[in-house]
């Protein structure tokens, strides 16, 4: 688990609860009170206090057969090659572009399924990628863009992040299965309650997964 914010918690808990044997949780945030409104594992109790370990200790109550594994760190280039290979499959949940695309590339290098979700506003999206890395984050997102803003700038609907969480979570327990989910691009309008599925396809110049690339 790459965050465990508004996206992280609900994905965490579902996780958790299906028993998957091991999770890892890459945070270096503080509990807010702010945040209480949709990071669903934290209590009032819990302001304050490092987000990994106050994760780990929640989703033990949830599921105390489950190990959990807390990292009071940023997912950064220095560090996640080494924590990513630990695990089977990443779960992508921060709230900014440049850990999205340093979790991208590290998931293509490793040959790790990943799984990016992101929520702004009203709106939020879903993608699994498999462990070949082909169609990538990179096909839709080619690298950063200049002046987008942030979660935290634009704000973020609480139930709405609940939902692309548990997404995210259900296309997470379906590649540790062996099923094909990824490749799929799922996009939530928390206004309409719209949820939309499109097929996303690998561009041959796509720079971390294209024909040029080594696979």
């Amino acid at each position: 688990m790459v965050g465990i914010g508004g996206l992280g918690c609900p994905a965490a808990i579902v996780l958790a609860r299906a028993g998957v044997g091991t999770i890892g949780i890459v945070d270096d945030d503080v509990v807010d009170v702010t945040n209480l409104h949709r990071q669903i594992l934290f209590r009032d109790k819990d302001i304050g206090s490092p987000k990994s370990p106050a994760a780990s200790h929640a989703l033990g109550a949830f599921a105390p057969r489950v190990r959990v594994e807390a990292y009071e760190t940023r997912f950064l280039p220095a560090n996640s090659m080494d924590l990513a290979a630990r695990y089977d499959l990443v779960v992508e949940c921060s709230d900014n572009l440049e850990t999205k695309f340093l979790a991208a590339d590290v998931a293509r290098a490793l040959h790790k399924p990943i799984v990016h979700g992101a929520a702004m506003g009203w709106y939020g999206t879903a993608l699994a990628v498999g462990a070949l890395g082909k169609p990538c984050y990179r096909c839709l997102f080619e690298d950063l863009p200049d002046n987008v803003p942030n979660s935290a700038e634009v704000g973020v609907v609480g139930p709405m992040v609940g939902v692309v969480g548990a997404a995210q979570a259900d296309l997470a327990l379906g590649m540790l299965a062996g099923k094909s989910v990824h490749g799929t691009l799922f996009t939530l309008d928390a206004k309409s309650l719209a949820i939309r599925r499109r097929r996303i396809f690998p561009r041959s110049s796509c720079a971390l997964c294209g024909i040029t690339q080594i696979t």
